[in-house]
């Protein structure tokens, strides 16, 4: 009797282990299938937003971008000794380190206080770039500030091109009445350029203006006088152009004071209409810069080499733009240039997406399209003439870069279809 409650009593214990293994097991199968599916989706999802985003801006916040080939050269050196720098302060220290951990984990700048506020704030988060290249003029990592008309000039619906709030920016309109894109002298006359023009320059925000211009003090200084707004930087770099042996056209559209019912938010609208149209007329116009500037104060726009003060520069690109890679290595050409000539007088190369303004700025009409920004709004006629001067030289020798390129490949590729040419009558014969 006590042997068969004792074989009861086993059977019992062994179907409750039984029991708790299977429902053990199934927990774990239910984990790792859970797992298993979780890791898919994860693959899934970044194949398809590698897929369907060009742009480095959401996807690691352009932080990757932003690194130097010092930075890559530092961690092979911490495996590789002999590849490590003796003289050259590593980037991998703490100081650099910590702050770049610190704004891949929260997107919080340590260095820019603003962006605290930027993702609990409505609107300022949206209207942040990121940093492609990185610049000695700009150790901070501050972001370019954007122009904004004055407030108490509300914009209206420009029914006149058939436009209403809340299209794309990039959509097609009527052409608006600009001027004759070109340069002339004082007296009204072209001048005596090159005959072939491969630069336009132009200003998608023609009136933003320079409170040393103005003679007085405004936080967001306009003005439709060529001589006092952007056009005057446009006008510098223009002619430097020209002197460089560089044909250029200079674009002084003034779409607030021509443009019937003007609105500001479609500014890269007019714009486009007036470089669409220069192309048009000068097949060989390739360059295409839009030169604005900075709404910063003069501390965030200045820098001193040599005790001599220079506008600083700002790089943007557009990540709307699906070839916006063309267009960075044409503005980090220049950037290069600058850092290692005029070091201090970039801010750097920023990017910009959709939804941290117009996101195309008409780079999407030649590889080697983009916007720069000159100076603030406190900069002096002579600090912005020193900047406009230096730009217009590095992009001159970008130009004669380029052109000797083409030139070469030009011969080369000569030289590979006579080669075809002579293997095939050697063949006939």
């Amino acid at each position: 009797m006590n042997n068969r409650k004792f074989r009861i009593w086993n059977i019992a214990r062994l179907k409750r282990r039984v029991m708790e293994g299977l429902s053990m097991g199934r927990t774990l199968v239910l984990l790792m299938l859970g797992s298993l599916l979780f890791f898919l989706l994860l693959g899934f999802g970044g194949m398809a937003e590698k897929g369907l985003n060009t742009s480095p801006v959401s996807s690691m916040k352009g932080l990757a971008a932003s690194l130097s080939s010092r930075f890559f050269v530092d961690m092979i050196g911490m495996e590789m000794p002999h590849m490590a720098p003796e003289k050259e302060i590593l980037t991998l220290s703490a100081e650099k380190m910590t702050p770049f951990v610190f704004e891949l984990l929260t997107s919080v700048n340590p260095r820019d206080p603003k962006s605290l506020l930027a993702s609990e704030v409505p609107g300022m988060k949206g209207n942040q770039p990121v940093p492609l290249r990185t610049a000695s003029g700009n150790e901070q990592g501050e972001a370019p500030a954007d122009y904004r008309p004055d407030p108490s000039t509300p914009a209206e619906p420009n029914d006149q091109l058939g436009i209403q709030p809340g299209e794309s920016q990039n959509d097609p309109v009527s052409p608006p009445s600009v001027n004759q894109p070109g340069s002339t002298t004082k007296d009204g006359k072209p001048e005596k350029t090159p005959a072939k023009k491969n630069v336009l320059i132009y200003h998608s925000h023609p009136q933003e203006s320079f409170n040393p211009l103005l003679g007085k003090q405004s936080s967001n200084p306009g003005s439709s006088s060529p001589n006092k707004n952007i056009m005057l930087v446009g006008s510098m770099v223009a002619k430097r152009l020209e002197a460089k042996g560089v044909g250029t056209v200079h674009d002084k559209s003034d779409y607030q004071s021509t443009v019937p019912n003007y609105n500001w938010n479609f500014s890269y609208k007019y714009s486009r209409q007036a470089v669409k149209a220069a192309l048009a007329q000068n097949e060989d116009l390739t360059y295409l810069i839009d030169i604005h500037r900075d709404s910063q104060r003069h501390g965030k726009t200045t820098t001193k080499i040599n005790g001599v003060n220079y506008a600083q520069v700002y790089f943007i690109i557009g990540h709307a733009n699906k070839n916006w890679r063309q267009n960075e290595e044409f503005a980090n050409k220049i950037h290069q240039l600058m850092e290692k000539s005029y070091s201090g007088v970039s801010r750097g190369v920023w990017g910009k997406s959709a939804d941290q303004g117009n996101g195309e700025y008409n780079q999407s009409l030649s590889p080697n399209s983009i916007l720069i920004e000159i100076g603030g709004i406190d900069n002096t006629k002579d600090e912005l003439k020193r900047t406009a001067d230096l730009l217009a030289d590095m992009i001159a020798e970008v130009y004669w870069q380029d052109q000797k390129a083409q030139k070469a490949s030009a011969m080369k590729d000569t030289t590979n279809e006579h080669k075809q040419g002579g293997n095939k009558d050697g063949a006939a014969s």
